[in-house]
């Protein structure tokens, strides 16, 4: 068997084809959308994401405001630039990339945000409303691997979802958007038992850990869905993912690999939300 390599690039590009032609209709109206991206030190991962970010918002015509900080910015001047533009007009979402330094407090920077400008979908208000059925945005990565595996017709409903990592911002809200399409859901992390044996039990898998190929054949059961959240740098510098590709692939029925997977669809989906954020905060949604 040789898994189907399922491709976030080209549906990524689909999506955003679509938010173009929303944004433009917009524009007709005299609403321009506008993302502000804030980036605290020099992080290259950080910098690599925040430019993807910049490029995706030109390919659909929302304005991108940039506001690369230092390292040393303290946690009150980032507050006060996040309570600036929850207060411009002309920026609908604010994402603050992370991590960021150790001395400012990522809760209360991410409490700072106008839920109405949250384009990430990680305001403790948005994420009680995905908690309990009722989402304003979507959390970005789980939303695009829910989009990707419904484009590629894989079922989800009635299905065994194994998820393992259990973070804020994947592992989560993941197992909470898959639920909500009527699966059955595990999480796994660090403490559980026989960890191996409770992947192999899942029809779709999904890997968000950040450790370097974690998950090997004996973890998968032979036809599942893998999908690989995770992006790690191998011995010899080359990027990789929590899951064995090569060798996954060949018993999975379907994988996502770690460039043009999932990363495309977690920027879609920004980009998504971006334009719902215009159209909540014009009172057009």
């Amino acid at each position: 068997m040789s898994a189907k390599v399922l491709n976030g690039t080209e549906l990524a590009g689909k999506v955003k084809a679509e938010l173009k032609e929303k944004v433009e209709e917009l524009k007709q109206k005299g609403i321009n959308t506008g993302l502000a991206v804030i980036i605290v030190g020099d992080d290259p991962a950080s910098r690599v994401y925040v430019n993807h970010k910049k490029n995706d918002c030109a390919e659909i015509g929302i304005k991108s405001f940039e506001y690369a900080l230092p390292a040393s910015t303290s946690e009150d001047e980032l507050l006060e630039l996040i309570e600036t533009l929850n207060n411009d007009n002309s920026v609908n979402g604010i994402l603050v990339q992370l991590p960021i330094p150790k001395h400012i407090n990522e809760d209360r920077v991410i409490a700072a945000i106008n839920p109405l400008k949250d384009a990430d979908c990680f305001h403790p208000v948005n994420v009680g409303n995905l908690m309990i059925g009722r989402p304003q945005f979507l959390p970005c990565t789980p939303a695009g691997v829910v989009e990707l595996l419904e484009a590629n017709g894989i079922q989800i409903a009635g299905k065994n979802c194994v998820v393992v990592g259990r973070s804020n911002i994947v592992g989560k809200p993941q197992a909470i958007l898959l639920l909500a399409k009527n699966a059955t859901v595990t999480i796994c992390h660090s403490k559980t038992a026989n960890i191996s044996d409770v992947c192999k039990s899942a029809d779709i898998l999904v890997v968000a850990v950040g450790r370097a190929e974690f998950v090997k054949p004996e973890y998968v059961k032979p036809g599942a869905v893998v999908i690989d959240v995770g992006v790690s740098r191998g011995a010899d510098g080359k990027l990789v993912g929590d899951v064995q590709f090569q060798t996954v692939s060949e018993i999975a029925s379907a994988i996502t690999k770690v460039t043009g997977g999932v990363g495309p669809m977690t920027r879609a989906m920004l980009m998504k939300n971006t334009v719902k954020a215009t159209l909540l905060q014009n009172n057009l949604y």
